[in-house]
Order: structure tokens, then sequence, then C-alpha cells
């Protein structure tokens, strides 16, 4: 069990995937690009199995950005996007109706 103070530091904002493209030298990983709206962060994700870069770009999804930044096959990742794992395939989620880049999520 976590506690709610502990999951009240979990911060979670809304970006739009501006660009993306495979990790070179894997199958499995995406680097996106994401704009906050008064800011742009790189995201490394291991969801190519599931996702073309193509599919990801113009998506806006929900990203935790209070992670540390952790260098993932060389390229620093600067949060991570929420997403589903339901019969052995994972989902992204994300917003119903266009929202401002950087919206919290509550």
């Amino acid at each position: 069990m976590v506690s709610f103070d502990d999951f009240k530091k979990i911060e979670i904002k809304v970006g739009t995937v501006v660009s993306c493209e495979k990790v070179e030298g894997t199958d499995k990983l995406l680097k996106s690009v994401f704009d906050f709206g008064n800011e742009m962060r790189t995201i490394v994700s291991g969801i190519a199995e599931f996702y073309s870069p193509e599919d990801m770009v113009g998506k806006q999804l929900p990203v935790i950005v209070n992670l540390e930044p952790r260098v993932i096959h060389g390229v620093e990742s600067q949060g991570m996007i929420l997403a589903a794992e339901s019969e052995g395939e994972i989902v992204v989620l994300s917003t119903d109706k266009k929202v401002s880049n950087g919206s919290s999520v509550r």
C-alpha cells in the first residue's frame, strides 16, 4: 500500500507528442518529444511493439513528469507515459477531449 501523502507527490500532466522515432538498436523503445506548453520533454517508452512513431504524433497523453530523469539506451527520458496492459497488449491512456498542454491530471 502507498500512503495518500506519497501518492500526492506524483505529478501527472497532459502533453502532446510532437515527434517520435524508434530508439536505434532496439525493437521495443520509442523516443517521443512532448509539448507541455511551457516546456518540451523527451520520453522513452517500451511501446514500439504496439505503436508506430506515426501513431504517436499528435496524441495527447498523461505523463508522470516528476520522476528523476533516467538514461535508457543512451537517451535521457524525462517522464513516464501512462498506459494499461490488457491481455498482453499495451494501450496508452489518452484524453477524450483536447486540453491545454501542461494541464494537470487530478
